[in-house]
C-alpha cells in the first residue's frame, strides 16, 4: 500500500504512446504495467492545500484551500479567461507569479478531442496540456507575447472552434482524424482580419503565427477499452475506488467499474493498493 496526497499524474510520451505514473505525495506508481490488473483508491477524508499545505475541509480550484484560493494569481479569474488579464493594469494578485508565468511567450494550438478544439498554453507545458486534455492530434499555430495575448488570438477563433473539450466523448473513444494543418489554414483564412486588427494594436511581434517547419502531433493512450456509457465516480460520495483499469486517458481512470478525473481530487490523501 502507498498512501499521500494525490497529484496531477506525470505523463511523458515515448514514440508517441502516452505512459503515466500515479504521483501521492512525493512516491511515483508506474501505470502501464497495471493497465488491464484490479487496482484501488480509498480516499481517507483528509484534504491538504497544494500551496500552503493546511488541512482543508474542502478543495478550491483544483487542491487549493479557501483562504490561497482567494489570494493566489493562480487562482484568479483571468487563468480560465486569459484575455482578461489585469496585470498591466498594476493589480496582479502577485506580480513576481504573473512574470513567471504570465508575462512569458504563450502558443495557441489546435487540438482533437474528439473535435476539433482551440486552446492556448505556456511554451513549456507541451506536450502535457494537450495530454491532460486527452487529445490525440495536437498542432501549435501561434507563438505570442504573453498570456494576456493568447486569449485574445483564443477568443477570435472561439468564433469558429470549440474551446471546451466533451469529456464524455474524449472518455468513449471517438475520435476521427482531423487534418489540423489544413483546418489552421481555412480558420486564419476566415478569421485573417480580426488577426491583423491584434497586429495593428499591439504590434507585428505580438502574434507569430509558426512557420512552415511547424509539426502537428499525434498520441495514443494506454487504453484496452472503452466504455460504451459512461459512469462518473465521485470519490466523495464513494471514497473506496475500486475495479479492473482499463485505461488512461487525460487525467482519467477508465476502470470497469466508472471513470474518476485523478485531478478533480488533488490534494486529497488516499491509499493506493493493487
Amino acid at each position: 500500500m502507498i498512501q499521500g496526497n494525490l497529484r496531477k499524474m506525470p505523463a511523458k510520451v515515448v514514440d508517441g504512446k502516452v505512459h503515466y505514473e500515479l504521483k501521492l505525495g512525493d512516491q511515483l506508481v508506474p501505470l502501464a504495467d497495471l493497465i488491464g490488473e484490479k487496482v484501488a483508491l480509498n480516499f481517507t477524508g483528509q484534504i491538504h492545500c497544494i500551496h500552503c499545505g493546511r488541512a482543508s475541509k474542502k478543495s478550491f480550484s483544483q487542491g487549493y484551500c479557501y483562504p490561497c484560493f482567494k489570494k493566489l494569481a493562480a487562482c484568479d479569474t483571468c487563468i480560465m479567461s486569459p484575455e482578461k488579464c489585469h496585470y498591466f493594469e498594476g493589480t496582479c494578485r502577485e506580480p513576481e507569479w504573473g512574470d513567471k508565468y504570465c508575462m512569458q511567450s504563450h502558443y495557441v494550438y489546435l487540438s482533437n478531442t474528439t473535435a476539433l478544439k482551440v486552446g492556448i498554453t505556456r511554451g513549456d507545458q507541451l506536450p502535457t496540456r494537450w495530454i491532460d486534455q486527452g487529445a490525440t492530434q495536437a498542432r501549435a499555430m501561434f507563438l505570442v507575447e504573453n498570456r494576456r495575448m493568447s486569449g485574445l488570438v483564443e477568443s477570435l477563433f472561439k468564433s469558429e472552434v470549440a474551446d471546451k473539450t466533451n469529456w464524455r466523448n474524449m472518455l468513449k473513444g471517438l475520435e476521427v482524424d482531423i487534418n489540423l494543418e489544413a483546418e489552421q489554414e481555412r480558420l486564419i483564412n476566415r478569421l485573417w482580419e480580426g488577426l491583423d486588427a491584434l497586429q495593428n494594436e499591439y504590434g507585428l511581434q505580438a502574434i507569430q503565427e509558426l512557420g512552415a517547419d511547424n509539426v502537428s502531433h499525434e498520441f495514443v493512450y494506454p487504453v484496452l477499452e472503452y466504455p460504451s456509457k459512461i459512469a462518473s465516480i465521485n470519490a466523495e460520495k464513494t471514497p473506496l475506488v475500486e475495479g479492473t483499469l482499463m485505461g488512461i486517458k487525460g487525467q482519467y481512470w477508465i476502470l470497469d467499474t466508472g471513470v474518476i478525473n485523478l485531478r478533480k481530487y488533488t490534494g486529497y490523501e488516499a491509499e493506493f493498493t493493487r
